[in-house]
């Protein structure tokens, strides 16, 4: 009866767990990120499936974490070493799994970012910052999170590939983080993602924390409309909607002449956007890139993702680092962002409200929705939404660029 038990307990996930705890960590880190999906709707299109990820990947025998090859694509398959990308497709899938499958063919070839910048283009209104052109320079100041850690990253002991993964964190743009990794430093996936997409979800915590501490009241009342109306722009668009379709087009042949590597993410981006400006006559080629397409790519991309996330991949000193380098490159690029508003400030009658330069990242909408409501909280009738997607915008493109440029001296 005894060994009855004892075959019981042993075919159970307990004895694995009891004898080796630190999953235990591995599970409250899941449900945190569930807690933060869920309960607090923090990016829950991402953060469910990469928390699920994590869960599956840790229960001790599930074989559902992904197996990290090395730099040569060897992995260890039932004690002999095979290179992933020789090894036929069904034999991945059989003996290494799902996941495994998922992250080598989808994820690791750097398919699914590109996807979901079509998705997100698709998505994207770029009127405001057409309408706004001169506040889309903050988007590229907020982008100095990314160099600053990357330097300090180095001076740290990270690898010049390794902190430039890290530092891409600042960009605020979960797809250009992953893809710029799995260009760099692929084995650092798991860590630099839930670390990129843990804090996109706490910019409603972060931005406020960092406005707090650069700004005075008297600049977060600045009107913006009152400002217009002071000094109106000289400048007028007479035919916004051909602007539109004609700015997708010209931004990606700009790209590729001079960062050829941002292509895949920028390139994507512009042609979801272009389907979408250009009406009904590609309304079908709008209406997948922007549901079925991107929600597929979604699912696929947050699960595998999670499933990088094992103990022995995240339970390290590297880890840590990460965690707090991507937190400092993330609050860095939003004071440069409002650093850069005050300088212009200094020397123009056209006052600018920082908010719009604390919204230089690419968490879109999300930070120009919160810093709509800081503005409304020290003003009732003070709407800086327009203006902040401005810069917002802009922080989409600009850390794709800055990801294109640290591929290219990098990779």
């Amino acid at each position: 009866m005894n060994e009855i038990f004892e075959n019981l307990y042993d075919m159970t996930a307990f004895s694995n767990i009891i004898a080796e705890p630190q999953f235990l960590i591995m599970y409250a880190i899941a449900f945190v990120l569930l807690y933060l999906g869920i309960k607090k709707q923090y990016e829950p299109l991402l953060l469910v499936p990469i928390a699920f990820g994590v869960l599956l990947a840790n229960f001790p025998g599930g074989d559902m974490g992904v197996i990290q090859a090395d730099e040569n694509g060897m992995v260890m398959v039932n004690g002999v070493w095979k290179n992933i990308w020789e090894m036929p497709l069904h034999d991945i899938a059989h003996e290494l799994g799902l996941m495994n499958f998922i992250y080598y063919m989808l994820i690791k070839t750097g398919f699914l970012p590109p996807i979901i910048f079509m998705g997100v283009g698709a998505l994207t209104d770029f009127g405001p910052m057409l309408r706004n052109i001169r506040l889309s320079i903050f988007g590229a100041a907020a982008q100095v999170g990314i160099f600053t850690v990357l330097l300090v990253a180095i001076l740290m002991g990270f690898t010049p590939k390794e902190a430039a993964s890290l530092g891409i964190i600042g960009g605020a743009d979960g797809p250009t983080a992953i893809f710029t990794t799995i260009k760099l430093a692929p084995h650092l996936l798991g860590p630099i993602a839930i670390a990129a997409y843990s804090y996109m979800a706490l910019v409603p915590v972060i931005i406020p924390l960092v406005v707090k501490l650069l700004c005075s009241k008297k600049e977060l009342s600045i009107n913006m409309k009152e400002q217009e109306k002071k000094y109106p722009s000289t400048t007028e668009i007479k035919n916004l909607r051909v602007l539109k379709i004609i700015f997708p087009i010209v931004v990606t042949t700009v790209v590729a002449l001079f960062v050829p590597s941002a292509v895949p993410l920028i390139g994507m981006l512009m042609f979801g956007n272009l389907v979408k400006e250009i009406g009904s006559n590609t309304f079908r080629l709008f209406d997948a890139a922007s549901n079925s397409i991107m929600n597929a790519a979604t699912i696929f991309l947050g699960l595998s993702v999670g499933a990088t996330m094992t103990t022995e991949a995240f339970l390290n000193w590297t880890t840590i680092g990460i965690v707090i380098g991507g937190f400092l490159a993330f609050a860095l690029s939003i004071a440069g962002g409002i650093l850069f508003v005050k300088a212009v400030n200094l020397f123009s009658k056209k006052k600018i409200n920082p908010l719009i330069g604390a919204t230089g990242l690419s968490a879109v909408p999300m930070a120009s929705r919160v810093a709509n409501e800081i503005a409304l909280k020290y003003d009732p009738k003070n709407h800086v939404l327009q203006y902040c997607m401005a810069s917002n915008i802009s922080g989409v493109i600009g850390s794709a660029v800055a990801a294109g440029v640290l591929i290219s001296f990098l990779a």
